[in-house]
């Protein structure tokens, strides 16, 4: 199979990142999401959820980068009952990840795609995240053709597909196979667990944007975009929240 990973982009993404942040900062954003997973873990347990209340719910909503800001308004659209019935599907059906990826994603009406996407993503990642990852706009976004992973795979990958499901399951392969090579690369020196990639793609995807702000922007817009570690810590929903 031709490569995946471009490792020479992957270095001097890192590079660029540990330029703006220090390697410790980095190493403490790891322990964050790893955290934000435990409580994932916990929350969204099959009884947890079942015995669920809206305010609970919530809570859940309001830690994924997608769906903070628009949290009230999926509960009183959809509703607790369905909420929870919906997430304990995409988590414990018996179907097969890339069928209950689409089928969540296809229930959660009123809202763009992007963050029906973002917000099933979550779910699955950071509540089982040895078996499911992540993917959201800033990683990968099919309408745009932007993200994090392009950046640091060759040009030959295709993260296209069919449905949802489908580029959910080419997105996951690319991160494998970041994973794996990211600790021998020496590109992802954070964390042999897999929330060491995840802040390394948020990483990329952030120098990314300074990168495009400097050429776009003036001066004065630039001052007030977040340091990389805020910036990093919002994408992975481990800012501290409103």
């Amino acid at each position: 199979m031709p490569q995946v990973v471009d490792t020479e982009s992957a270095k001097e993404f890192m590079r660029e990142a540990l330029q703006k942040v220090d390697h410790e900062e980095l190493l403490a954003i790891c322990a964050d999401v790893e955290r934000k997973s435990e409580w994932f873990r916990e929350r969204l347990a099959p009884d947890a959820i079942e015995s669920s209340s809206a305010e609970e719910y919530l809570d859940v909503l309001a830690r994924i980068f997608a769906t903070r800001r628009k949290r009230k308004e999926i509960l009183d659209r959809h509703g607790i009952e369905d909420l929870r019935a919906w997430t304990f599907d995409l988590l414990y059906s018996d179907a097969d990840v890339k069928t209950r990826f689409g089928t969540f994603t296809g229930r959660i009406e009123g809202f763009n795609e992007t963050l029906s996407r973002d917000f099933a993503s979550e779910l699955l990642h950071f509540t089982d995240p040895d078996r499911y990852w992540l993917w959201t706009r800033w990683m990968w976004d099919p309408r745009t053709k932007t993200g994090a992973l392009p950046l640091v795979t060759h040009a030959a990958y295709d993260f296209g597909g069919d449905d949802s499901g489908e580029v959910y399951m080419r997105v996951g392969a690319a991160i494998a196979f970041i994973h794996q090579v990211g600790e021998a690369a020496e590109f992802q020196t954070l964390s042999k667990s897999i929330f060491g990639t995840d802040v390394f793609l948020s990483s990329v995807y952030v120098v990314y944007v300074y990168t495009v702000l400097r050429l776009r922007m003036t001066q004065e817009f630039n001052k007030v975009v977040p340091g990389l570690s805020e910036f990093s810590r919002r994408l992975l929903g481990v800012h501290e929240r409103s």
